[in-house]
Order: C-alpha cells, then structure tokens, then sequence
C-alpha cells in the first residue's frame, strides 16, 4: 500500500498448487498498480492500525522453493494467510444466502453443508463488477487490463467489451458534460 499515492502495489499473491501453498509472482508474472479511491485507502489505514501486517512465511513459486518471509494485510481467525474456499464457504457463500442471491446448502450424505452455486456467484465475479464499474466510468480498456493484470488489452477487450457503454451512451454523456442544460420553466398556476 502506498497511502500517499493512494494506490495498490501488487506484487505477489498467495498460489495454491495441490494441497500446498506458495508466493508467486501476480498474474502473468507482471507486478502492477492499482489506484484506490481515498475511502478505501482510510479503510486499509484503519484496518492496518487495528491488525498490524503478520509475517507469514512460505515457499517462493514453488513447494520445493526458497522460503520467503512477507507481511500479511489480512489474515484469518488463526493469523495465518486466507484459503479462497474456507473464505468461499464460511464467509462468501453464507453472505450470498444471506442476500437471496442463491439458495441455503443442502446436506450431502456426510450431512456436510453444500451449496448449489455455479462460476457466476463465485468470488472471482467480483473482478467483473470491477471491470464493468471501470469502463461504465470511462477507464480505458488499456488501463484497465493493467489494473487486472492483463498482459494484452485485446483480451480485456474480448472479455469486456459487452460491459462498455455504447456509443450512444457515450455521446450523450459527453454532450450533457460539457454544454449547459437550461434550467425547467416554472410553472404558474
């Protein structure tokens, strides 16, 4: 996190390969810069004020790679890095029943708690909503294929392109920022 600049230095990510976990480089092996607007920017100072970062220490690329030691923004309940499905399924899942977005688990027949969910209610939707609340606010396709880490814009475009405001959309946008809107006549009674 740089406060000042108000951005997101991404540098690594935490990859599951089998059972084990590693750090590795982001997506694409490309570090990037993601910009945060000022309210999340004092979240992450509160949060970082409340839970100081946690050393956790793993191995680098892959099981068998040289231990590496960084700093843990957020962590789970036993300070330990968080795995997508425990947070998928105690936190997400519930969260997304608790909305009426999908329906309470059902019990398989080890009474375990199963959710009938498909990749659409799934946590990487919410790099979607990103990607569409980008474009619809005019971010470039190739910004935004930096922010998420794309190496080739084309793909962004290819994934995104039915996410971005049409053309129509965007004339009219641009016609009612720049001239001035006569105010409504009043009306005598």
């Amino acid at each position: 996190m740089d406060f000042e600049e108000r951005v997101l230095r991404v540098r690594r990510q935490i990859k599951k390969l089998g059972a084990d976990h590693v750090f590795a480089l982001p997506k694409n092996d490309r570090e990037r810069v993601v910009p945060l607007p000022e309210w999340a920017a004092e979240a992450i100072r509160r949060h970082v004020s409340a839970f100081p970062p946690l050393p956790c220490s793993l191995p680098w690329e892959r099981v068998d790679g040289k231990l590496r030691t960084h700093n843990l923004l957020f962590r789970w309940t036993d300070d330990r890095f968080i795995k997508a499905r425990s947070y998928s399924e105690t936190v997400w899942k519930p969260a997304l029943v608790a909305a009426g977005v999908i329906p309470a688990p059902d019990k398989d027949a080890r009474q375990r708690s199963r959710y009938a969910t498909s990749r659409k209610e799934g946590l990487h939707q919410l790099r979607h909503y990103y990607a569409s609340v980008m474009l619809a606010g005019g971010v470039s396709v190739k910004e935004l294929a930096e922010y998420l880490g794309h190496a080739d814009p084309g793909f962004t475009l290819r994934v995104y392109a039915h996410m971005m405001p049409g053309s129509h959309d965007r004339a009219r946008r641009a016609i009612d920022e720049r001239f001035f809107r006569p105010y409504a006549a009043a009306t005598s009674a």
